[in-house]
């Protein structure tokens, strides 16, 4: 007989009694265990190596992500690995990959290669499969043993999805033999279908534009799903390259998972595109999700993490009547491949799969040569010794290349006319790192890994739409780094120890003093404490004082454009552009693209005079083989604290 359980009873149990047993003990003669296997936002991790600092990681990789499948395959009688996008580029094997060596016809792609030695039986693609070119994504999916399917972009746009010419297959249905609890073996036809955010026609504009259209990920699922069922498919998996967001549809909806869901015929939705797990406490407060059962609409998600952190698994109860199959039961889980103990370390769960790593080793080998060779050259020292005094070239660099980036992706839209400034903060500035902690690349070839050293995030690159008032106060946050120094005093204490180096933004694009005789407007934390302060003064564009009124954009990080830091203009609510590249990328890409770089400080901000008035601060002990060329200040050595920190004294 059927099993009878209520779905909350069943997904509320299932977890912790597939840990202990084989998934397939539970179902009954006309039932079927069917296990979803995802990975999603893999980003070339083969594997578990941070290339850019040039070190092992157990946090990462499809080698160890292998492993796990392999487990559950032997535990599973039904199974199907599938993946969500974001394969292709992402670290710097895919760009060896891309800039480097090329794709030939006949070429295997790295991460291809692994995934057909793992056996995925469907992909779809993410928004990073387009960032180096249809071309190149050809040949690299030529050499793919699964089908790979995307249903919203588009070589000719018809009157109607379904009479579009797609660039790839819209969808797959796969042909299946399942077992059921008795033993017997039942055909079925699972549906596979992919979505990817429409947005990719701005953020590879140069590659996609008069060359493919993306359509509405709802309009085009609407569309095809029943045409799926028409054409036989018994159950219905939504490969989601599209985050969880919004519960109401819109047009054009980037994170459109939530409302993907409530369609009708989709059974079951694999999440991505926002490197975060689900289930998962992200979205506990997220309409029509249940972030601790795995459900959107009360169908089965799962989103599982990026890099290879985790592999994502739906457990469905499949029952049989009337020769049909539906979905009468689930479970939605995630196995990580590492845990994070209390002191921070990382505790590997799960070792490599032999195999994977064997099949892309000559590629992993050169990614290594690649990123320690030189990828371009820089003029002038690239350090932070002073970063916290000075217009610093660590800093600079960081901005031109955010600028350069941003300005590319507002071409052709509402905001190209605006003029764009660039913030950016220096990682690596001593503190509770100790005296040797700041960046420093001399003058000459610059490395891939070189790049982890001038930004150590991996975050991802924002804009966001800001009037000249909030560019003021702004800076007026930025400025909380220092005490208020009285005019006239000597040897006064220069950094608040309280205030975070990553906090203090510098923008680049315009001109300013920092007033230190006024206290600071905002404390450490980003709330306002003295809101008449005005600690920044002169504040200029193009020589003209600037406008309060006036619009502008600024490129940052989504962490800065997302509230990080409580900084006015960028809460979350003013963003205009988000980038689907890490801040490091941008910069790696910009080298490249520039050859040599001359990332000199400008200047443009320095400390508003303050006759016969001196401050001490601290920075590393290399640093004074740079201190002559500092420009917009006048500074002296003043000896070293017990910290091994050299002091130096700022004439203000």
């Amino acid at each position: 007989m059927p099993i009878n359980l209520t779905r909350r009873t069943f997904l509320a149990s299932t977890a912790t009694f597939a840990a202990l047993h084989p998934f397939s003990v539970h179902a009954a003669a006309n039932q079927a265990h069917l296990r979803l296997m995802e990975t999603t936002d893999l980003h070339v991790h083969v594997f578990p190596y941070d290339y850019y600092a040039d070190k092992p990681r157990d946090t990462v990789g499809l080698s160890r992500i292998s492993s796990i499948v392999k487990e559950i395959r032997a535990e599973a009688t039904n199974s199907l690995l599938l993946d969500n996008g974001d394969f292709l580029q992402g670290n710097p094997m895919g760009d060896y990959i891309a800039y480097e060596r090329g794709m030939k016809e006949g070429d295997s792609h790295p991460i291809i290669t692994a995934m057909n030695t793992v056996g995925f039986d469907a992909s779809t693609l993410g928004n990073h499969e387009f960032n180096y070119g249809l071309d190149f994504l050809d040949k690299s999916l030529a050499g793919a043993d699964f089908p790979v399917v995307s249903a919203n972009v588009v070589k000719d746009m018809g009157g109607s999805p379904t009479a579009d010419t797609t660039l790839y297959k819209p969808y797959t249905i796969l042909d299946r033999m399942l077992t059921d609890g008795a033993g017997e073996t039942h055909a079925i036809k699972v549906g596979i279908i992919g979505f990817v955010p429409p947005q990719i026609m701005n953020w590879d504009r140069r590659h996609l534009e008069g060359n493919v259209q993306a359509r509405d990920i709802l309009e085009t699922a609407k569309a095809y799903v029943p045409e799926m069922k028409e054409k036989g498919a018994d159950i219905i998996i939504a490969l989601s390259h599209s985050g969880i967001g919004e519960a109401n549809a819109s047009d054009g909806m980037e994170n459109a998972s939530v409302p993907l869901a409530a369609i009708d015929g989709i059974d079951a939705i694999l999440c991505g595109h926002h490197h975060a797990e689900f289930p998962g406490k992200r979205y506990a407060e997220a309409a029509m999700v249940d972030a601790e059962l795995g459900t959107i609409h009360g169908k089965p998600a799962v989103m599982g993490g990026f890099w290879g952190s985790h592999l994502g698994l739906i457990d469905l109860m499949l029952e049989r009547t009337g020769g049909e199959w539906r979905v009468a039961a689930s479970s939605s889980t995630l196995r990580p491949i590492s845990k994070r103990n209390e002191d921070r370390s990382i505790t590997a769960l799960v070792a490599d799969d032999a195999d994977v790593l064997a099949s892309v080793q000559q590629e992993h080998d050169d990614t290594l040569a690649y990123v320690r060779r030189a990828v371009g050259k820089t003029d002038a020292p690239l350090h932070s010794y002073f970063a916290l005094v000075a217009d610093d070239p660590s800093v600079q660099i960081v901005s031109i290349a955010q600028k350069w980036y941003v300005e590319q992706l507002l071409a052709g839209t509402e905001y190209a006319a605006l003029p764009v400034l660039s913030a950016a903060a220096p990682f690596k500035a001593g503190g509770r790192g100790g005296p040797d902690y700041y960046t420093d690349v001399p003058v000459g070839d610059v490395a891939i890994k070189n790049v982890s050293d001038l930004y150590l995030y991996p975050n991802t690159v924002r804009a966001v739409l800001v009037t000249g008032q909030e560019v003021k106060d702004w800076l007026e946050r930025s400025a909380g780094m220092f005490n208020q120094v009285d005019a006239g005093a000597q040897d006064a204490p220069l950094l608040n120890p309280d205030f975070p180096s990553y906090n203090f933004d510098i923008i680049d694009g315009v001109t300013y003093q920092i007033d230190l005789s006024q206290p600071s407007k905002f404390d450490p934390k980003g709330d306002v404490i003295n809101p008449d302060s005005n600690r920044i003064s002169d504040l200029k564009i193009g020589g003209q004082p600037l406008d309060m009124n006036a619009k502008f954009v600024i490129a940052t990080n989504n962490y800065r454009a997302s509230g990080g830091g409580k900084f006015p203009g960028a809460m979350g609510d003013s963003i205009i552009v988000e980038a689907p590249d890490t801040n490091r990328d941008v910069i790696v890409r910009y080298i490249v693209e520039q050859g040599t770089i001359s990332p000199k400080a400008d200047a443009n901000w320095t400390f508003k005079p303050l006759g016969g008035t001196t401050a001490i601060f601290d920075t590393g002990p290399k640093a004074a083989g740079y201190a002559k060329d500092v420009k917009g200040v006048t500074m002296e050595p003043a000896g070293t604290n017990e910290d091994g920190f050299a002091l130096f004294r700022l004439k203000l």
